[in-house]
């Protein structure tokens, strides 16, 4: 039986395909678990996964209390040094180290850079539990390891070039973006529409209403197309005459949907606010009258 990672190694010839990882993992059920000493182990170098749950580290630790590990970490012995890399396992190893134990059980399996960092993407792509941005991450180091194009890592990969394609746009996004997606604060639809925005002050303060307002998706998209695509003024409804006033900034517009969006918000509740907008050469004004009774 072929090892699922196989096909990542190698130029394509069957005898270059036929990895050590291959090899190792046709006698998977003959490994020996070994006792490590907890404080020789270090964290795979090659893992996409930035972000760990302490809640959900902290859960496993108690089940690993209760009934202990019942499948050991991979790990592999680093050249000349007396210490070992993490290949497969770092959640149970988080677990372990916050039971503070003095050694660990552990599978030990002698394999290169490449095929360690093969593994460590692939498995953590296949558990389907990466934010987006980590996903896309996995996707930019397996197409540089391998050399492969778009095309063919989604081939290897079983999905569409443009599921691909998408994820990598994600990378071009500034950094505060990419944290958001990493917490977990909006999705990769939501950071997807920000793609059109060049600002990135605006689209700091795009997430921070979206954040605050719980905006969906389309509410995200809607204030983006406002704020890229004001009205023209065969579109603006017509108004008696007022005097000139000064060019209006994003800020302003941002603040003032944001207004409007939230009123609609409590209008949805139930509750029929009434608003009066007066537009001065200065300033905006808008009065809300709330009923005490509905």
């Amino acid at each position: 039986m072929k090892s699922p990672f196989s096909r990542f190694f190698g130029g394509g010839k069957e005898s270059e395909v036929k990895s050590e990882v291959a090899a190792i993992e046709e006698k998977k059920a003959t490994e020996e678990v070994v006792k490590i000493p907890i404080g020789k182990i270090i964290p795979n170098r090659f893992q996409p996964r930035t972000v760990f749950d302490d809640e959900k580290i902290e859960e496993l630790s108690r089940t690993i209390h209760i009934h202990g590990v019942i499948q050991p970490i991979v790990v592999r012995r680093r050249d000349g040094e007396d210490e070992y890399e993490i290949i497969a396992g770092e959640r149970r190893y988080r677990a372990m180290k916050k039971l503070q134990w003095a050694e660990v059980p552990a599978i030990v399996r002698q394999i290169n850079d490449k095929e360690t960092a093969s593994i460590a993407l692939i498995e953590n792509l296949q558990r389907e539990e990466l934010t987006a941005v980590e996903e896309a991450l996995a996707y930019q180091q397996l197409l540089e390891l391998h050399s492969l194009t778009q095309e063919a890592l989604a081939q290897r990969l079983g999905k569409s070039q443009s599921t691909v394609a998408n994820k990598l746009r994600l990378l071009k996004l500034p950094q505060f973006v990419q944290e958001a997606i990493l917490k977990r604060e909006i999705t990769e639809r939501h950071a997807r529409a920000l793609i059109a925005v060049k600002d990135e002050q605006l689209q700091q303060q795009l997430i921070e209403a979206a954040k605050e307002y719980d905006w969906n998706v389309r509410q995200l998209e809607d204030q983006i197309q406002q704020l890229l695509s004001p009205p023209t003024e065969e579109e603006q409804p017509v108004k008696k005459e007022k005097p000139k006033r000064k060019a209006i900034s994003k800020d302003v517009r941002i603040a003032l949907n944001t207004i409007k969006q939230s009123l609609t918000m409590v209008t949805k509740s139930g509750i029929q606010v009434k608003t009066e907008e007066e537009d001065t050469e200065e300033y905006y004004q808008i009065t809300v009258k709330i009923p005490k009774k509905k």
